[in-house]
């Protein structure tokens, strides 16, 4: 009797993976399903259209969807297949192989990731990985405080974290809660306050 040992999937072999309907990311060279509350759902849908009203109210070069599937490294240079909640891309990236699956191996603009009971894997592996692979703006929307008192305070309180990167390309983050008007280099103008996401 012999026993094949199963190699893990490479980002490629990920994307071609037949896959029932769903959200779907590639961990350690698994395939992994993305469950979300109703209350998740509504509140990544509100920012997502939020996001959209302000790159056509201005006309910005950007597309924002809740489908698009990035790749990353780990530290130890494993591929990773990351599904941001909400994802901002150039429309010159997006738009530069319209053939391909809508998966990126570039940077999105922007990524926004919110907080499940799972938080370790936003604000450890994908802040990590969102980092390495130089997205410029990264969100943890943990809108019900469940992340370490490190970056909620203590006492903990649901927060939006905008994590920037600086001229090292290291990660600095802001804290936003209750009625903070949560601060966006990629969109300066924005009218949104903690607040609002929290009453969704």
């Amino acid at each position: 009797m012999t026993s094949t040992v199963q190699q893990p999937l490479t980002f490629d072999r990920f994307l071609e993976q037949d896959l029932e309907e769903g959200r779907y990311e590639l961990v350690n060279g698994e395939v992994v399903r993305i469950l979300a509350t109703r209350q998740h759902k509504d509140v990544a849908d509100f920012v997502e259209d939020t996001l959209k009203a302000e790159v056509k109210r201005l006309n910005l070069n950007y597309k924002v969807s809740s489908k698009i599937v990035i790749r990353t490294l780990t530290s130890q240079g494993r591929e990773q297949g990351r599904h941001p909640d909400v994802s901002v891309v150039a429309k010159t990236i997006w738009e530069a192989n319209r053939d391909a699956y809508s998966a990126l191996g570039e940077p999105l603009q922007l990524a926004v990731e919110f907080v499940s009971t799972n938080w370790e894997d936003d604000y450890i592996d994908k802040l990590d990985e969102y980092e390495r692979l130089g997205i410029p703006e990264f969100w943890i929307v943990d809108y019900m405080g469940l992340g370490s008192r490190d970056y909620l305070g203590n006492p903990k309180e649901p927060a939006v974290l905008v994590f920037l990167l600086d001229e090292l390309g290291k990660y600095q983050y802001t804290r936003f809660r209750s009625a903070d008007r949560v601060l966006s280099q990629t969109f300066p103008e924005l009218a949104l306050t903690v607040a609002q996401i929290l009453a969704v």
